[in-house]
């Protein structure tokens, strides 16, 4: 069988999803799996454990896609009726699978237990199903092929579907279709809002539509991702088109950006990037934070192994503290106010001479939703990094919603730290 593109839909089954209970981690894995393989994901519909409800969506999804992949209610339980529903749908009766009940026993004789009545009902399929075995969990998978496309049912056990997806319908799949490449690859930018950075790129984005590449914008507070994807017959081609692309962008904007991210492969976080550089010049950092609270302190401590350069941290939120602690002289505080550059400067000064560290981060600001004055509205930031040579401090404005100021404040620091290790 050979197609162009090959088109899935994910269909993930059952109440807990739709009541926001359980969140659906399985559509995620399974459009992840997919892309990396040259299947394109269609549509992903959460449906409730209902009879007519499944079958709306998959008459519906058999309109869109080549191949549905379907998670969920197939446990031993009465609300679990998914497998019920596909044997009404196809038309068939069930019968009674050998090997899923060897499956099962195994499972069981692994914790010393007999299996139980309600649990040798797992093992009965629809009669025209492909079984595909579970060697994880109790419910089997079921394959079906169906007026030239492909029907999957799989657990909605994470960790079951995980196994039955990876090594045995991927492997089914690639056996049934030829399929193309697709190449994902994203562009990690800090310190410019998505609309600005759409008018400075415009031109280059506009010229990315003669090679059939196409760009999304994937903002999130004080960052802005950029996918490029393709697809065509030629990874390697395709992959070369790509890098082209982005070193073209770099020309435009290599100021704003601290990382790239290949699909299907972690990226390098702002606060893993910091702890490589520290860690490759054996340098240690020590943080002052006043709006954030402690979060830059969280963000650094997160990585493992930050133990072998981040020292700690004083979270001088109130005058007192930065006054005893950090030694910011009252009369600056009372005419310049907590939120300027010489109290945050003196901030980072303090921090690093009171813990002895090479780099610091300092920051004050008015996370809001209060606080603020005519001159100071709310989403005014202060950041200063000291070195061994200097202080550099920056002025922001990041906006009215205290979680994103917060967010964006810690972002915003450890990219100017980011920038000063890689001089």
């Amino acid at each position: 069988m050979e197609k162009k593109e090959i088109e899935a839909e994910i269909i993930t089954i059952g109440d807990e999803i739709l009541i926001g209970q359980v969140i659906d981690t399985n559509s995620a894995y399974i459009a992840t799996l997919l892309n990396l393989n040259g299947i394109s994901v269609k549509q992903i519909s959460s449906v409730s454990d209902n009879r007519e409800h499944i079958i709306k969506s998959l008459d519906e999804a058999q309109q869109r896609a080549d191949i549905i992949l379907m998670t969920g209610g197939l446990g031993p339980t009465k609300d679990d009726i998914t497998k019920k529903t596909l044997c009404e749908y196809f038309n068939t009766s069930m019968r009674f699978d050998e090997q899923a009940y060897k499956d099962i026993e195994a499972i069981f004789a692994a914790y010393g237990k007999e299996v139980t009545p309600i649990n040798r009902l797992q093992a009965e399929v629809p009669e025209i199903c492909i079984t595909i075995r579970n060697h994880n969990g109790t419910a089997p998978g079921m394959w079906f092929e169906y007026q030239g496309k492909i029907i999957v049912s799989m657990p909605g056990v994470p960790y079951e579907m995980k196994a039955m997806m990876k090594n045995q319908i991927l492997p089914k799949l690639k056996e049934q279709y030829k399929l193309p490449s697709i190449v994902h690859k994203t562009i990690l930018t800090q310190g410019i809002g998505e609309s600005y950075l759409a008018d400075l790129i415009a031109e280059w984005e506009n010229d990315l539509t003669t090679d059939n590449i196409k760009l999304a914008y994937l903002p999130s507070p004080g960052m802005v991702r950029l996918r490029l994807s393709a697809k065509g017959n030629n990874a390697e081609k395709l992959n070369l088109l790509v890098d082209q692309k982005i070193e073209d962008l770099k020309k435009i904007i290599s100021e704003f950006i601290y990382g790239y991210e290949t699909f299907g492969e972690p990226s390098e976080t702002l606060e893993q990037i910091i702890g490589r550089l520290l860690k490759e010049k054996k340098q240690t950092l020590s943080t002052a934070e006043s709006c954030t609270g402690g979060y830059i302190a969280h963000l650094i401590t997160k990585v493992p192994g930050a133990s072998e350069y981040y020292v700690g941290s004083v979270i001088s939120y109130s005058y007192g503290i930065k006054e005893t602690e950090l030694d910011v002289p009252k009369e600056i505080i009372e005419t310049k106010g907590a939120v300027s550059q010489p109290v945050v400067e003196q901030m980072a000064k303090a921090i690093r001479g009171k813990y002895k560290t090479d780099y610091s981060i300092a920051a004050s600001g008015i996370a809001g939703p209060g606080g603020s004055t005519p001159d100071k509205p709310v989403g005014t930031v202060w950041i200063a990094i000291a070195t061994s040579e200097t202080i550099i401090s920056e002025k922001f404005l990041f906006g009215t919603n205290r979680e994103r100021n917060i967010q964006k404040t810690a972002n915003a620091a450890l990219n100017m730290l980011r920038k000063e290790l890689e001089k």
